[in-house]
């Protein structure tokens, strides 16, 4: 070594050095902060990042600059990471640098053999292991002999005796520290959390406060609320205890509060737990969190060693940060910061208690989530049946269909073997708030059989597994689980992100039930109603079959007559729960054959019902099949083709729209085409449309005001927007059939496949789960752009799944949209990714 580390990136940390967080990290910045509150912390020093990246390199500190580092107490110090962010980790910490015979024989005098084998032993050991990297086998021992035997070890391996140097200890720490932070794997797993691969680290060098001695001697840790439910209340642990007047006499182990299986620090050191309380206190209001202390205690002496965030659930983020803001700690602004959206979720629902224990069976998507328990069912019959005898039952499936809507129903969780994030199972789960697995690796399903494999195990139907659509785990039995947590404390919170937010937020719902969640949840509105989940109703389906079967429009007529007054009930419904709020219906969407049978069983039943011949049902459903039926004969191709649908269904919204304006409810109904490619289409629908009106207006003598969009989910649509935009008062963009069609995927088959294109870097996330700024983010940018050109006033919304995702909604509110439309269970989760990306863009602008 030719050159030494500049003497300024080592520097005491006292209330006035010159200590930054980006220079030296977040656990020195943290020790100054303790340092100016006057809390007992052991001398330490920080080592600049800059020293830190030349030590990896080899240039070291020269043994002038470290003895400064000995200069106090038994001569030991204790090294630590410092990040500049506490989630990128860092090497392990090591303790007793500096130990050597000589130390060891003066810890024997004061402390007694034991205490010095424990101290002297940590040190060999983590010393052998990560600096000498040697055989962790060889240093496993513990016990009378451990030491000597630690030392002999060493000694074989190394050709040498263990070293004995303080500088040179503490120089080959520091350089072991510094070569594995900037290792290959110490970078992938930096990468993994968020951090640059370039990430500085500095280091902290402490003296040695040692839990050993006389007296309540001892170390722990303690914060101030719970971890998992932020409730109030003194927590940590205590690894102590209280000694005689001769080391051994009394000797007893302590806890941190009163306990019923022995004496607490709390009875025996008063005054030192009370000045712990007191310090967490303090710490809350001068580091602006809840904050976990790490102490020692020798002889009843307190030192405060460290400070850090409390780690912390979902449920208890959430609580930490609106009462550190109703304390007046942060401002309100900074809570609604402070909370990772997809916390939100996780509140809405039951979850697998983090602590109890887990018997994983399988892993897949988490598609929604939340946790449920029930018994396995694989079919939508057995499903319904199981809910009638008031069974909790999991609606096991390769893939879920339209038909399995009613097992959806009654089912409790959905677990498939296919299927992505915006598959039938998922998009359904997530509206009706059942937590859902999709695309499960590892099991088959044996539906005959009536028979889940997963590895090597097998569970048929009736036995009970857990799903837990938070973390994608199948589970085997049940699980403990957290209640919901739709506390005060989330309300609060929301409604400080509502005060801030400048995008709309929205709900898709289809039912009576949805629509009152999105109403719980504050939803601004319905921004996507999808009407043919209206029709899978048992009352319903054979009318709707019927009209498919019909030979003539005035047949069509005749069966869509008889779901007219159901469909008008439906929408009224739905215009009530909204109370005024804006609901956009679309028209139907889905090709007429999902409403068929498709076994041999249910194509009899059917040909009994209509009292045709098996051998004309049959061909009907095979002419009605199609090869790729996302691409068919759908949405606006099926109102151009058979008109009728759309008839009854406009004529259904206006009445309902009348039915509900007498009731005193102002409503406007958004009436949305689907699947459009070309302006014509849109000509001709909204002229129908229009006529309907006409026809309604004269009929009742009641005028009444509706807007007619488009929902956007082709690339031509958004290509020529412009065009579209001259007949419309709105775009949708519903992005869950604009990224299947811009990438050609499928989005039920996507899944198989796209964690191996994500892990090999083809694509940077699932696009079905967060929206491809660069292809389909330039389409909707584009779409934007040319409709405004034309009518700037027109409203654009997005309404796929990517609503309900928070780097999605970052990006529609960059792109200037006027809302957002998700999932009910999203709507909280939109509401505060919205808030937040509002206050980002405001910081913005002022600095």
């Amino acid at each position: 070594m030719t050159r030494s580390v500049d003497p300024n990136d080592i520097v005491e940390i006292t209330a006035t050095s010159g200590v930054a967080t980006d220079v030296h990290g977040w656990r020195a910045k943290c020790l100054q902060r303790l340092v100016r509150m006057d809390l007992p912390v052991p001398r330490s020093f920080a080592i600049a990042a800059k020293a830190v990246h030349a030590m990896a390199q080899g240039v070291m500190p020269d043994a002038k600059q470290l003895a400064p580092l000995f200069a106090d107490g038994d001569g030991l110090v204790i090294v630590r990471p410092s990040a500049v962010n506490p989630e990128w980790g860092g090497p392990g910490t090591v303790l007793n640098v500096g130990i050597n015979d000589d130390c060891y024989a003066g810890l024997i005098a004061s402390h007694g053999r034991d205490a010095a084998d424990a101290i002297y032993l940590a040190f060999v050991q983590s010393y052998a292991i990560n600096v000498a990297r040697l055989d962790p086998d060889m240093f496993a021992e513990s016990g009378e002999g451990a030491l000597d035997r630690a030392l002999a070890a060493y000694r074989a391996e190394m050709d040498e005796d263990f070293p004995q140097d303080p500088t040179r200890q503490l120089t080959e720490v520091l350089r072991s520290m510094a070569r594995a932070w900037e290792s290959p794997t110490a970078r992938l797993l930096r990468q993994a959390k968020g951090a640059p691969e370039e990430a500085p680290l500095g280091l902290v060098v402490q003296q040695m406060a040692l839990a050993v001695g006389p007296g309540v001697t001892g170390s722990g840790t303690i914060q101030l609320i719970d971890s998992v439910t932020g409730s109030p209340g003194i927590n940590g642990r205590f690894r102590g205890q209280m000694h005689g007047p001769t080391r051994a006499e009394g000797a007893e182990t302590l806890y941190l509060t009163r306990d019923a299986r022995g004496p607490a620090l709390e009875d025996v050191a008063p005054e030192a737990f009370s000045d712990l309380v007191e310090y967490c206190r303090a710490a809350r209001i001068r580091l602006r969190d809840e904050m976990q202390i790490e102490f020692v205690i020798s002889d009843g002496a307190l030192s405060i060693i460290d400070a850090l965030r409390v780690q912390r659930s979902s449920r208890s983020a959430v609580r930490i940060a609106v009462s550190l803001a109703e304390d007046g700690v942060i401002p309100p602004d900074e809570a609604v910061m402070r909370v990772e959206p997809r916390a939100l979720s996780e509140l809405m629902h039951y979850q697998v208690d983090p602590r109890a224990p887990r018997d994983i069976i399988a892993r897949g998507i988490d598609a929604s989530p939340g946790a449920a328990t029930g018994r396995i069912v694989f079919s939508a019959t057995a499903a319904q049946a199981c809910a009638a005898r008031g069974e909790a039952c999991v609606l096991v499936r390769r893939e879920t269909a339209p038909e399995d809507i009613r097992g959806m129903h009654a089912a409790v969780a959905v677990l498939t073997e296919r299927g992505g994030m915006t598959s039938h199972a998922a998009v359904i789960a997530r509206g009706l708030g059942l937590p859902c697995i999709v695309g499960a690796t590892g099991i088959s399903i044996d539906a005959r059989a009536r028979i889940l494999r997963a590895g090597k195990r097998q569970f048929k139907e009736g036995d009970e597994i857990t799903i837990d659509g938070t973390s994608g785990e199948v589970l085997s039995g049940s699980a403990e689980m957290l209640e919901p947590a739709l506390d005060e404390s989330f309300n609060q919170l929301l409604d400080w992100a509502d005060a801030v937010r400048d995008l709309g937020v929205r709900a898709n719902a289809d039912t009576p039930e949805d629509a009152r969640t999105a109403r719980m949840f504050s939803a601004e509105g319905i921004g996507l109603c999808r009407t043919e989940h209206m029709f899978f109703d048992e009352m319903r389906l054979p009318i709707m079959r019927e009209m498919i079967f019909a030979d003539s429009p005035e047949d069509r007529r005749v069966a869509l007559a008889r779901l007219l007054p159901i469909q008008r009930q439906d929408f009224a419904e739905l215009f009530r729960i909204m109370a005024g709020h804006p609901v956009t219906i679309r028209l139907f969407d889905p090709p007429l054959h999902e409403f068929l049978p498709q076994e041999r069983d249910g194509i009899r039943e059917l040909a009994e019902s209509l009292d045709l011949p098996l051998s004309d049902v049959t061909r009907r459903i095979e002419a009605l099949t199609e090869f790729n039926p996302m691409l068919g004969m759908r949405g606006v191709r099926l109102g151009l083709t058979v008109p009728e649908i759309y008839d009854m269904q406009a004529r259904a919204i206006f009445e309902a729209a009348i039915a509900t304006a007498s009731t005193g409810e102002a409503v406007v109904p958004e009436i949305m085409i689907p699947l459009v490619s070309a302006r014509r289409e849109v000509e001709i629908v909204k002229n129908r449309i229009d006529a309907v009106a006409a026809a309604v207006r004269n009929e009742t003598g009641r005028d009444f005001a509706y807007r007619l969009g488009v929902m956007v989910e082709t690339p031509r649509a958004a290509l020529r927007s412009g065009d579209i935009a001259r007949h419309s008062a709105f775009l949708s963009f519903g992005t869950n059939d604009l990224t299947q069609m811009t990438y050609g995927l499928s989005r039920d088959d996507a899944g198989r496949f796209m964690g191996a294109y994500v892990q090999q870097g083809v694509y940077d996330e699932d696009p079905f789960h967060i929206l491809d700024e660069d292809g389909v983010g330039e389409l909707l940018l584009t779409g934007a752009s040319r409709a405004r050109e034309v009518k700037p006033d027109i409203t654009i919304a997005v309404c796929g799944e990517h609503g309900g995702n928070p780097q999605s909604i970052a990006f529609c509110h960059r792109a200037g949209l006027d809302y957002i439309s998700c999932s009910p269970f999203r709507v909280p989760v939109a509401r505060l990714a919205a808030a937040q990306e509002s206050i980002r863009s405001r910081e913005a602008k002022t600095r």
